[in-house]
């Protein structure tokens, strides 16, 4: 219960976060400052300056009217909540600990964009590394010491972001750009910022907001649906994390001195490679994602409250969604090459459409259907697919992407490769009846062993059908 309550309310601060940190804002600003820097050093400074004041204004307004209202925003993002006093105080109390976070790791978006526009993207991904040391510290040493362990993570948010912040600073100092607040929106370069951002909220960050829909839905579902959604999204972030937000940071910056410099054959192969590469790694991820959903949800977090049912909950979940991976991925690459030809106004409309449509097939699936915590995964995973075809339905249609040759080609590399592990999985995968009856050791090692035998048998036969992974540098 304690579990419910905090993923949900986290939901809260997160789908915030991807707004107005890496989601709407990144995508608006990365694309002004790139135009800002082909000129006087002055004036970029100028910029970075009266943005950040006017953002951090914003972030103060919106973190204030959470924590004076805190209720009212539980009612509206966990109404099933209301039903459970506990759960409702539970709420509140985590809401008012984590959503400052907003603030800090906006700011450390923000820093991000600075640092990514100058090519210098270590710093920016290695900072995620905090949050998760600062919430590790609280699980092992401060949650056992408090009556409601839940509250011991809430703090480890908040902490995390003042970490975050502060790593963010010495760079920023030795490049001579670190904001100073000035607040001016009538700053030609901020209006850009604004008019690019407002529809970005929606078209950035499309499948946080259908996942915020979930969680909501999901609040009014039996105690428990909420932790598998949560659970499931976790994993699906691996993925996502580790290269479509990884490839789609990369190429704003790339796409946006590309339409400066109006080098239209760069920017759709640029595109064009980029959507190859997601492909590559995705479709091994939907496979091992699919195939060992219950084994790896098992081995990672089935113990203490957290049973076997749970675990069979969330594998049917991790699979709604695993079918989805791909459009999710892709959807980060796409909506960049928008916002780096500054035409934020046409993903806005796709994604109203996908959220009208992920709204309406979670009801139907999740409720109506009673497919319960899986129809609202599969109706994400669904909407997501449709935003992507209407995406690359745009691109071709404005001579912005064209396909380049060797794609037929490419895909039968593809399906051997992917041919070839999916036989590997079901061939050595032991059935989860068996996985339990090993220890801990023997669990993790089961887990490694599928994991890194499927990823160098995928690689291997990618390498016999003539394609490389070198051949994506360059």
């Amino acid at each position: 219960m304690a579990l419910d309550a905090f993923v949900v309310i986290m939901k809260i601060p997160s789908v915030f976060r991807r707004l107005f940190a890496e989601g709407a804002f990144n995508q608006a600003f990365i694309p002004v400052l790139s135009e800002y820097k082909e000129g006087d050093k002055s004036k970029v400074k100028d910029l970075i300056n009266n943005t950040f004041g006017v953002l951090t204004t914003a972030l103060l307004l919106v973190s204030t009217l959470a924590l004076l209202f805190a209720p009212f925003f539980v009612m509206i993002f966990a109404p099933g909540f209301y039903a459970e006093p506990l759960k409702k105080e539970l709420a509140i109390d985590i809401l008012q600990i984590t959503f400052p976070y907003l603030f800090f790791v906006s700011l450390v978006a923000f820093s991000g964009s600075i640092l990514n526009s100058y090519q210098k993207f270590s710093l920016p991904a290695l900072t995620p590394l905090f949050y998760n040391l600062s919430l590790i510290v609280a699980a092992i040493w401060f949650a056992p010491n408090l009556e409601m362990p839940i509250y011991a993570i809430a703090w480890g948010v908040f902490v995390a972001g003042i970490i975050q912040v502060i790593i963010q600073l010495p760079a920023l100092v030795s490049m001579g750009l670190l904001p100073k607040f000035q607040f001016n929106t009538n700053h030609p370069g901020v209006r850009k910022v604004l008019y690019l951002m407002v529809p970005g909220i929606i078209a950035g960050g499309v499948s946080q907001i259908n996942m915020l829909i979930d969680t909501i839905l999901a609040s009014l579902l039996p105690t428990g649906s909420p932790s598998w959604l949560y659970v499931s999204d976790r994993l699906m972030q691996l993925p996502l994390g580790i290269f479509a937000i990884a490839i789609g940071t990369v190429i704003l910056p790339r796409l946006s001195s590309l339409f400066v410099t109006e080098n239209k054959m760069s920017f759709s192969n640029t595109l064009d490679w980029s959507i190859r590469l997601i492909l590559l790694i995705g479709i091994p991820a939907v496979i091992g994602l699919v195939m060992l959903a219950e084994p790896i949800i098992l081995v990672l977090f089935e113990r203490g409250a957290f049973s076997a049912n749970d675990s069979l909950q969330a594998s049917y979940s991790l699979i709604a969604l695993a079918f989805g991976l791909i459009a999710f991925m892709l959807i980060k690459i796409l909506t960049p090459s928008f916002f780096a030809r500054q035409e934020p106004k046409k993903p806005m409309y796709v994604a109203l459409a996908s959220m009208i449509l992920n709204a309406v097939l979670a009801w139907f699936l999740g409720f109506h259907l009673g497919y319960g915590h899986i129809g609202l995964a599969l109706a994400s995973s669904i909407s997501a697919f449709f935003t992507v075809v209407v995406l690359i339905y745009l691109l071709k249609r404005e001579d912005v992407y064209e396909a380049s040759e060797g794609w037929g080609l490419f895909w039968i590399k593809l399906i051997f490769a992917s041919a070839v592990l999916i036989l590997f999985i079901n061939y050595f995968g032991d059935e989860v009846f068996i996985l339990r009856e090993l220890n801990d050791l023997g669990k993790i090692f089961y887990i490694l062993k599928m994991v890194f035998l499927g990823i160098a048998l995928y690689l291997l036969a990618l390498r016999l059908t003539g394609l490389k992974l070198k051949d994506f540098v360059n």
